[in-house]
C-alpha cells in the first residue's frame, strides 16, 4: 500500500507521539508498504506559545494539497489535530477522500491546565475533527471508552510496543547515589504532574529524565533532585536501567510509551490507577497502581523484575504495526482520480 501520515508532531519534540509514529514508519517500510510522512519539515514554523519546543507550520495547505496529489496514496492518516492535520482533513472532505486519524494526546485536559478553556468545548472541537474520519485509533480501551463517552464515532484501538533491542536492563548507569533510586523520565511540563512525584516524601534518592519547559523551575525548587536533561537511545535506557522503581506521575497521558520502555530495563512501575496504566500494569505483579502515589511506589519496589522484562517482551513494535497496515487496508480504496487531479485549483 501506498500511506500518507500526516503529522504535526515530529522531530526535534521528543514525545511518545514521536516515538510511535517513526516506529510505525520503519516497520511498515520493513513490511513491503511505501509510507509517506508529512510532518512540518516542508514548512516554515513558528514556536507554539508556551511551548516553543513545538514547531507549528504556518500555512502549510497549499504543500500539504500539493503533497497527498502527487502521492497518489491508497490511505491517509492524519495523526494530529494541528495546522497539518486540519489541511489534509479539509481537502480530504472536500474531495470525498476517506482518512483516518489517531487521537495520542488529552488535550482537553492538557489545555485546560494552561489556559480557562472549559472542557466541554475542546471535546467539542475534537469531537468535529474526529468524527469525519472512518477510524478514529486510540491506544488503550479505556480511552476508547472515554471518548465514546464524549461522543466520539469509531473509536478503534491501536496499541503501542517497546523497542526491546534498546530498552532492556544491561549496562545501567553506575550512580553513587542512596537506594532506592526512584526515577521518572519524560517531557518535563505541568500535564505530566511531576511534581506530585518530586513533592513525595521517599527514601533513597530521585531522578527525573528529560527535558521541557518547566525543568528550569523544578531544578530550583527540587535542588535535592537530580534532573539529567534530555537522554536518548541506549544512553536513555541505562539510566533507566539504574533505577530501583519508575514513577508515573500522569493523570493525563492516553497511554505512556516510557511505561513500556522502564519495564523493559527490568524497572517495576508506581503509578495512579488511570487511563495508561491501568490499560498497561498488571498490578501487584510488575508494578502498584494506587491513589497514595508513595503507596504505590513503596509496594512497586518489591516486584520481581524479571517479570517486568518478560511483560516488555510481549509488546513489540511489530505486532502494533501490523495492526495499524490492517486498519489501513480495511480503509483501502484508490482514493485519487484524475478528474480529482485535474479539477484541483492551487
Amino acid at each position: 500500500m501506498r500511506i500518507v501520515i500526516v503529522t504535526d508532531a515530529w522531530e526535534p519534540q521528543v514525545n511518545g507521539v514521536v516515538r510511535t509514529l517513526k516506529q510505525t514508519y520503519a516497520h511498515l517500510i520493513e513490511m513491503g508498504h511505501y509510507v509517506f510522512l508529512l510532518t512540518p519539515e516542508d514548512h516554515y514554523t513558528i514556536p507554539c506559545p508556551s511551548y516553543p519546543s513545538i514547531a507549528l507550520a504556518l500555512f502549510p495547505s497549499r504543500k500539504i494539497v500539493r503533497s497527498l496529489i502527487n502521492i497518489n496514496a491508497d490511505a491517509v492518516h492524519i495523526a494530529t489535530e494541528g495546522p497539518l492535520g486540519m489541511a489534509a482533513r479539509r481537502w480530504c472532505i472536500k474531495n470525498k477522500v476517506q482518512f483516518t486519524t489517531s487521537y495520542h494526546t488529552q488535550f482537553p485536559e492538557y489545555l485546560r491546565l494552561r489556559l480557562p478553556i472549559p472542557l466541554s468545548w475542546t471535546y467539542a472541537w475534537l469531537r468535529r475533527f474526529h468524527n469525519k474520519a472512518v477510524r478514529t485509533l486510540v491506544p488503550t480501551e479505556s480511552q476508547q471508552q472515554r471518548l465514546q463517552s464524549h461522543g466520539f464515532n469509531n473509536v478503534h484501538i491501536w496499541g503501542r510496543g517497546v523497542d526491546t533491542t534498546i530498552f532492556k536492563p544491561d549496562n545501567p548507569q553506575h550512580l553513587n547515589l542512596a537506594r532506592p533510586i526512584s526515577l521518572n523520565m519524560g517531557r518535563v511540563a505541568i500535564e505530566k504532574n511531576i511534581e506530585a512525584f518530586l513533592s513525595l516524601d521517599l527514601p533513597g534518592s530521585k531522578i527525573v529524565v528529560g527535558d521541557g519547559p518547566d525543568l528550569d523551575m523544578l531544578r530550583k525548587k527540587y535542588p535535592e533532585v537530580l534532573f539529567t536533561g534530555a537522554k536518548f537511545g541506549e544512553e536513555l535506557a541505562s539510566w533507566v536501567a539504574a533505577a530501583d522503581v519508575f514513577v508515573f506521575p500522569s493523570k493525563t497521558d492516553t497511554f505512556g510509551l516510557v511505561l513500556l520502555e522502564a519495564l523493559a530495563c527490568g524497572v517495576p512501575v508506581a503509578a495512579y490507577r488511570v487511563t495508561g496504566p491501568k490499560d498497561i500494569i498488571d498490578h501487584g505483579r510488575i508494578g502498584y497502581l494506587d491513589d497514595d502515589l508513595k503507596t504505590a511506589v513503596m509496594n512497586a519496589l518489591h516486584m520481581n523484575k524479571l517479570d517486568c522484562i518478560d511483560f516488555a517482551k510481549q509488546r513489540s513494535w511489530q505486532v502494533c504495526t501490523q495492526l495499524f497496515a490492517e486498519l489501513m487496508y480495511d480503509n483501502h480504496v484508490k482514493l485519487f482520480s484524475n478528474d480529482i487531479i485535474s479539477s484541483h485549483q492551487f
